[in-house]
C-alpha cells in the first residue's frame, strides 16, 4: 500500500459507509483477507455487517473511499478509549484498497479522513496493527508518521475460549 507522485486523490471520494452499503463493504473485507492469506477466516457474512453498522451504538463505523462512483478500498474503526489519556481514541481494524488502485493515495486520503475525525472528536489516539511480513504497508505507515509499537503485542481470546474464560467467572 504505498503511496507514489501518482495519485488519484483529485477524483477519489470518501464517504461515511451506511447499512445499505454493507455487501459492497463486505466484498472488500473478502478481497482483504484473500490479500491476507485468511479467506478462511472469514465466517460473517454482509447481513450481519449491515446490523452491526446501524443502531443506535454502531458495532464499528467504516468510510468507503470510491473512484468514479467504483468501491476501490475501506477503512472500518470503532472507537477505544485511552485510560492515560483520559480520552476517547480510534481503532482502525482494517485498511484496503484494491491492488488495481495502490500507490495513488488511497490509502493515504483514508487515514487522512480518520485523522480528522479522530480530531473533530477530540481523540487521543488513532491506532491499528498490522501484519509483521506486510512490510510495504509497514513502509508506508512509517512514512505517513505512524510509531510501530514493537514492545506491544495483541492478546486475543476468541470461540471456545472466551466460554472457557468466562465459566471462571464468580460473579
Amino acid at each position: 500500500m504505498p503511496d507514489s507522485a501518482t495519485s488519484l486523490t483529485s477524483t477519489l471520494t470518501i464517504r461515511p459507509a451506511t447499512s445499505a452499503d454493507a455487501e459492497v463493504l463486505f466484498h472488500l473485507i473478502q478481497a482483504l483477507a484473500e490479500y491476507e492469506k485468511l479467506s478462511h477466516a472469514v465466517t460473517g457474512n454482509a447481513a450481519l455487517l449491515a446490523t452491526d453498522l446501524s443502531g443506535d451504538r454502531p458495532a464499528c463505523e467504516a468510510i468507503l473511499a470510491e473512484h468514479e462512483g467504483n468501491p476501490i478500498g475501506f477503512a472500518l474503526f470503532f472507537s477505544n478509549y485511552s485510560t492515560f489519556l483520559t480520552k476517547p481514541g480510534i481503532y482502525l481494524e482494517d485498511l484496503f484498497v484494491l491492488p488495481e488502485y495502490r500507490g495513488q493515495g488511497v490509502g493515504k486520503a483514508l487515514l487522512a479522513h480518520l485523522a480528522k475525525l479522530a480530531q473533530a472528536r477530540d481523540c487521543g489516539r488513532l491506532e491499528w496493527s498490522v501484519l509483521d511480513w506486510n512490510e510495504p504497508a509497514i513502509a508506508f505507515y512509517r512514512r505517513i508518521g505512524a510509531t510501530l509499537m514493537e514492545e506491544w503485542r495483541i492478546c486475543r481470546v476468541t470461540g471456545e475460549a472466551i466460554a472457557v474464560l468466562a465459566s471462571q467467572s464468580e460473579t
